[in-house]
């Protein structure tokens, strides 16, 4: 089963996410797959931020900021992939990543791939499009990139929601119940 887990910055979705995985994924390993970079202050402060909501709860935390496709989960786990935002810059503008014309491709046949070895795949993405209008040209690029990426996504996923304050609306399927 694959969710996808869609909602602005602090919206909760990151919590709701892993509180999820945790309800149903009770007799496989638990993996946490980071995409985002540490570097700066402001990334080791989220970074410790989503480790101490996952603290006790047996996951395994495996880093992979390119390439997803090659991502070693081991078969039948429950994975948290956090996020497709990081994921996409990091495919877009980071040297080891696939660059700007490959992006999306990367990151959607990456998440194709995790769902062949794994039970249950629970995918964390930023909503885009709600707001500013005036954006340069690179951040626009990858605007549509994320965009691009998160309706692919959907179209894979078996239910697909977004959070708003802490709340979860479903778009396909229900809340999946333990």
């Amino acid at each position: 089963m694959t969710i996808l887990v869609s909602g602005g910055a602090a919206s909760g979705k990151s919590a709701y996410a892993e509180k999820l995985l945790c309800a149903l994924s009770e007799d496989s390993p638990r993996i946490y797959l980071a995409t985002m970079k540490p570097g700066g202050a402001e990334a080791a402060d989220r970074i410790a931020r989503h480790r101490a909501l996952r603290a006790g709860r047996g996951f395994r935390t495996l880093e992979c900021f390119c390439g997803l496709a090659s991502a070693k989960v081991p078969p039948d786990s429950a994975v948290l992939l956090e996020d497709i935002g990081n994921l996409c810059a990091n495919e877009m503008f980071d040297p080891a990543g696939s660059g700007p014309d490959g992006a999306a491709d990367a990151v959607v046949d990456g998440v194709k791939e995790l769902q062949k070895r794994c039970r249950l795949l629970v995918i964390v993405t930023n909503e885009v499009g709600a707001g500013g209008a005036n954006w340069e040209s690179g951040t626009l690029r990858y605007l549509r990139l994320l965009g691009e990426v998160n309706q692919r996504l959907a179209a894979l996923s078996d239910r697909v929601c977004e959070v708003v304050c802490g709340l979860a609306e479903y778009y396909r399927g229900e809340e999946a119940q333990k």
